[in-house]
């Protein structure tokens, strides 16, 4: 006998592929300064051309040209452990490593026109996210007497979404006072997914290695952004920005194993619906060597609803059309930061900043997407190379929370597991004003 539920296979592999880039989870990576200061103020500091990632008004600010130019170390460690079928003896392993180390780079470069208007570009990354559960793929358990129960194949497998935005910004300054700024984001984004193991498919129920998914896909999406910065005097300002995200649409090898044809169902394009960000921020130089600064940052995460396939098709050329993969009831979300700076002498700055960064699955929790509040405890270093230069160093330690996951497989039924998702970024920049 075998515990194993063939006719919900298909079911399966949708939640499976719902999965493919579910887990595009908003990235904070982009400059060794804003790490420092867990990016508290960050769109409207305008310490070096790296605010642009945040606000397009803040170029305003310029007098001259700067660029930046850094990388981010992400050392990510995330674990899926004592995965289980419900109600039954039954324990799949744990995965005490599901996620890859990356490097994320960015590059900004500002240049001010005239004394009104200023034009800059970026390349920097908003969202992106990697785990890698394969190794419990091939789990399965035999009960003596009773037979053989696979690991939940659709739940388990390997998951990567890279992203790139290629930002052009202008911004134009009314007074002393206001400014404002406005940018078109050209996106790349890339991804894979993989779900593959063992499953009773074979004669007589036999463990054969069952393919379920293979998704090699990627494409290009167009957003923008808008901003404004007030500056109430030298020493205090505000700033708020809002970048309007796309549904983004990718195409390549997106293949689904259909039990009822036992062929691939091959589909034209995957689309993702992306989240809006709305960001306010402020800065207060409270003295000449101290200065307070924070942001409270909404992303409308509620926006992603669902995942979709579209143009299906099998070998034999029958149409198969559209269909969606899953649905999600995923919350919008705030982060909090809160930093200060300290100028220590005319070479070194030092900052340091906390961050609270609410997770965004509520009732759907999912193997693939170890979610969570998490809390960021960030510190940084400017030193001054000379007069036009400087190098950025930030290191930020991010902790999130045991979570209990209980997610449906339609292998096998309801599968519970506990995740946990840490991180520790390093981030190195360069800056220089021309």
């Amino acid at each position: 006998m075998t515990y194993f539920n063939k006719t919900l296979l298909v079911s399966a592999l949708a939640l499976a592929c719902g999965q493919t880039m579910a887990a595009g989870f908003q990235l904070n990576s982009q400059s060794a300064t804003g790490i420092g200061r867990a990016f508290a103020g960050d769109a409207v500091i305008a310490d070096n051309a790296s605010v642009l990632a945040r606000n397009p008004a803040a170029m305003a600010m310029f007098d001259k040209a700067a660029l930046s130019l850094g990388m981010t170390y992400a050392d990510i460690d995330v674990k899926v452990k004592d995965v289980q079928a419900a109600g039954m003896p039954l324990d799949f392993g744990s995965e005490h490593d599901a996620a890859d180390a990356k490097f994320i780079p960015n590059f900004y470069y500002i240049r001010p026109l005239s004394d009104k208007l200023t034009f800059g570009m970026a390349a920097f990354s908003n969202f992106g996210t990697g785990t890698d559960t394969t190794a419990l793929a091939n789990n399965a358990v035999t009960i003596p007497g009773l037979g053989t129960v696979p690991a939940p194949v659709d739940l388990l497998g390997n998951t990567e979404v890279t992203t790139v935005n290629l930002n052009t910004s202008l911004s134009y300054r009314f007074d002393e006072h206001l400014s404002i700024g406005a940018g078109i984001d050209i996106i790349y984004g890339q991804g894979k997914l993989s779900r593959e193991g063992t499953l009773p498919l074979g004669p007589n129920g036999a463990l054969v290695n069952a393919k379920l998914v293979d998704v090699d896909a990627d494409g290009w999406a167009l957003g923008g952004i808008v901003g404004l910065v007030y500056e109430f005097n030298a020493e205090h300002r505000i700033g708020a920005s809002y970048r309007l995200s796309p549904e983004f649409t990718a195409s390549g090898d997106i293949n689904v194993f259909n039990t009822q044809a036992m062929a691939n169902v091959s589909f034209d394009e995957i689309a993702i619906p992306m989240p809006d960000i709305f960001q306010v921020a402020g800065f207060h130089q409270l003295s000449d060597s101290f200065a307070l600064h924070y942001t409270a940052q909404y992303t409308s995460w509620g926006d992603f609803k669902e995942i979709t396939v579209k143009d299906g098709s099998l070998p034999n050329g029958m149409a198969v059309g559209n269909a969606q993969l899953k649905h999600y009831a995923w919350d919008n979300s705030w982060l909090f930061s809160i930093g200060g700076t300290y100028k220590l002498n005319a070479d070194w700055s030092l900052r340091a900043g906390y961050m609270h960064d609410q997770g965004v699955v509520d009732q759907l929790s999912s193997l693939s997407i170890p979610d969570s509040d998490r809390n960021w405890y960030t510190v940084g270093t400017t030193f001054a190379l000379d007069k036009q230069s400087s190098v950025d160093f930030g290191l930020a330690f991010v902790r999130g929370e045991d979570v209990e996951v209980h997610e449906m497989s339609a292998l096998i039924g309801e599968v519970i597991a506990h995740t946990r998702s840490n991180a520790v970024y390093y981030s190195m920049q360069y800056s220089r004003s021309f």
